[in-house]
């Protein structure tokens, strides 16, 4: 069952709501989260969505994505289901007043059964869904705009995943290589703080034959990657530290933060804060604070 989370009516919009579907079937792992939102009167016109260690597909009801690679980019990209690749700058989303959709996070050795090619050829700031699958996009995308219960809209996107598990053929089914998959996992479990050596004497690659592999298949090499996981892992803590999760005495600052996630120290984090989104992470938390009050940080929205 979906697990709503309304904002609080202090905040300066209509309504906030997020609600988060539990990973569940044969296609959990390659889909960890999957959260739907509905936000009516915004006054926030850009989002930024954050570098992600995870590709991103956004599907909009009744209206399309638009997302932008700058807060002023003169031709933005727009589509109705879209796929974020993974990245290490920000993407600029244009939010209308009244915004409706479906954001999932896919594990990006899923690319593969999911989307028809490895991680490493979606590349550039997004992609339209409809380009890379054909008319099953457009399939999936009426199918959640006809159903106004969320549960059904998951339910919509969970067969749609079962049909591409089972019915992928070609190279798009064959699966990354072992040590690729599971160097990716050694990367995560460490939560980005694994030295290369150790990552190639777990999986038996020389440095130079595991960056081509994971090249080959992420379009990033383990050291970018690693970066990603890094930062996804403490934009999570400044998320819940931000929305009141630390409050009180002896809240966790963001040096604590820096320190936890496997930072030399705050200023090597907000180096890498401000080089991975372009400003501070004091600044952003200002930009974001209604979307992190609404509880769109712990329903895994980027």
């Amino acid at each position: 069952m979906a697990q709503e989370e309304d904002a609080p009516p202090s905040l300066d919009l209509t309504s906030a709501e997020f609600v988060r579907a539990p990973p569940h079937g044969p296609w959990a792992d390659a889909v960890p989260s999957m959260v739907g939102y509905r936000q009516r009167g915004l006054t926030q016109r850009l989002h930024r969505g954050l570098p992600s260690s995870s590709l991103v597909l956004v599907i909009g009801i009744d209206a399309p994505i638009v997302v932008g690679s700058s807060e002023d980019d003169p031709a933005p990209f727009s589509a109705h289901a879209l796929v974020g690749p993974l990245a290490t700058q920000p993407a600029y989303i244009d939010q209308p007043r009244d915004q409706e959709g479906l954001q999932l996070a896919v594990d990006p050795l899923a690319a593969r059964w999911l989307f028809g090619a490895p991680a490493s050829r979606l590349p550039g700031l997004a992609l339209d869904l409809l380009d890379m699958i054909g008319p099953e996009a457009g399939l999936l995308q009426r199918r959640v705009e006809d159903e106004e219960d969320w549960d059904l809209r998951f339910a919509a996107v969970g067969r749609f995943l079962l049909d591409r598990l089972h019915s992928v053929s070609g190279a798009a089914a064959t699966p990354p290589r072992a040590e690729v998959a599971e160097g990716w996992r050694w990367i995560v479990s460490h939560g980005g703080n694994g030295g290369v050596d150790a990552l190639c004497a777990h999986v038996g690659l020389g440095p130079r034959q595991l960056r081509k592999v994971f090249t080959d298949e992420f379009g990033l090499g383990p050291k970018a990657l690693s970066r990603l996981v890094r930062f996804e892992r403490a934009v999570a803590m400044v998320r819940d530290r931000a929305a009141g999760a630390g409050a009180g005495t002896g809240a966790e600052t963001l040096s604590d933060i820096a320190a936890r996630a496997g930072y030399a120290d705050h200023a090597h984090f907000d180096r890498e804060f401000r080089g991975m989104v372009g400003t501070s992470p004091t600044a952003w938390i200002d930009e974001e604070r209604r979307n992190l009050q609404a509880g769109g940080h712990r329903s895994g929205s980027h």
